[in-house]
Parts: structure tokens; sequence; C-alpha cells
């Protein structure tokens, strides 16, 4: 994106790939938090082995041990669709294209085929992260027998991309100091409480029981989201109060 940028000799391309790289920092980190949730849950780092160790005992193993639906799992996940959403250069996470004063941003300069290129790796990114979700999330291939492994993860993969462009039908765009501040002050703080949860859950469930282990869960991650979100509230409303004269000099 930054050689892109500074290849079209222009400087609001320069200014876009600027602002395209700010905005791909901050969500990875929250992106990377809570996989290593997942890693400590499942305790390796192999794609396989976490899709295996979703796989309850059950009459359901296939559903009931998913982490998408543990609380911590479920925070996690959406956690991950949305700094995937930013990392991607998608709405509501795409001012960094979209500002009239960037026009099309980093690749303002590129027409044809080359203008293709970065639609495609924009789409392709969408994809994978929507596929990585379902591994480390919703299961990967398992699901009833009635259709093969391929099938269910297909399915899967398909839905998280059809959230993805309904995202980009419904939601209006955030603002540049916007988009900074949720990254910075709501998702990278609870994407650490993720971790924190994700250890609750695996020492609680395995003393305690499962009762218990939701309850803290809750409990931590309803207190994470009040205090998070009072925080970005304050500041959302700092950034959004009208200028007045002393404060434009």
């Amino acid at each position: 994106v930054i050689a892109a940028g500074w290849g079209a000799r222009s400087k609001y391309s320069v200014l876009g790939s600027m602002r395209a790289a700010a905005q791909i920092l901050p969500y990875e980190i929250p992106q990377v938090m809570v996989l290593v949730a997942v890693v400590m849950i499942a305790g390796s780092m192999s794609t396989g082995e976490i899709v295996g160790a979703q796989v309850d005992d059950g009459a359901l193993g296939w559903l009931t041990g998913w982490y998408g639906w543990t609380p911590w799992g479920a925070v996690a996940m959406v956690i991950f669709i949305l700094a995937a959403t930013a990392e991607s250069n998608r709405t509501p996470f795409d001012m960094a294209e979209a500002e009239s004063e960037l026009t099309g941003g980093f690749h303002t300069e590129y027409t044809g085929f080359k203008f293709a290129l970065f639609q495609m790796a924009e789409f392709l990114s969408a994809f994978a992260a929507g596929a990585l979700a379902v591994t480390v999330f919703l299961g990967g291939w398992q699901g009833p027998g009635f259709l093969p492994s391929w099938a269910w993860f297909m399915i899967k993969t398909y839905a998280i991309f059809f959230l993805l462009i309904w995202f980009r039908g419904t939601l209006p765009r955030f603002r540049i100091d916007q988009l900074l501040a949720f990254a910075w002050k709501f998702l990278f703080p609870m994407s650490l409480l993720v971790v924190l949860a994700a250890a609750c859950w695996y020492h609680l469930k395995l003393s305690m029981g499962l009762f218990p282990a939701i309850l803290v869960n809750l409990v931590l991650l309803l207190t994470g989201y009040v205090v998070f979100s009072s925080i970005l509230y304050s500041e959302f409303t700092r950034i959004n109060r009208p200028r007045v004269m002393t404060d434009a000099g």
C-alpha cells in the first residue's frame, strides 16, 4: 500500500497510503491478540489441531465445542471480524481511500488492470479472513455428515464473506480519527480482556465446572464492554464537538 502510494508520484496518493498504513497497524494488534486466546485454549498453533480441539464428546460434538459459542470466543470472533474488515480496507473502515480530498487514496493514479489487482487483493483478503475466522472460531470443516467437510467449510466462509458485504452496503464510514480511536480505545483493551477471559474459562471449567466459567466470563466481558464503551463515547463526544474560533486559532 505504501509503495503504491509512493509510486503514484502524487501527494494525495502518498497521504492516502500513510492513512491506510495507520489504519492497518492498530487493527492488526487486537486481531492477533484474540488469536492468542485461541492458541491458549487449543494448546497449539496448528490450524488442524485448533479445529480438532473444537470437537466435543457430546451428541452434537460438531457444534457444542466451537469456540464461537463460548462467551470469550463470541467476543473474540466479533473483534477478529471487525479488525479483518478494517485491514481489508472495506466499509465502514475505508476512510483511507474515501475522503473527498484523497479521491481514490493510494490507488488514485492506477487504472485498468493495475486497479483490478488492488480490488482483487482486497476481496481475497476479506475472503481469507473469513476462512481463518471459520477455522479458529466455528469449527472449520466440522459439520453434520449429510454434507462433505469441504462443503461445510465453504458454506461457513461464504457466510462470513456475506457479512462483510452486508457491512459495506449498510454502515456509514468512520472518520479517520474515529477509526483510530475505535481501535486503540475499544478493540485493543477488549482483546486483552478476551485473553484474560479465555484463561479464566480454561481453568474454571476444569476445576469448578461450566456454569462458573460462563458466569465469570460474562462478568468480565460485560464490565469491560461498559467501561471501554464509555471511554470511547467520551472520546467521540470530544472529537465531535463544534469548533469555535479560539480552537481554530
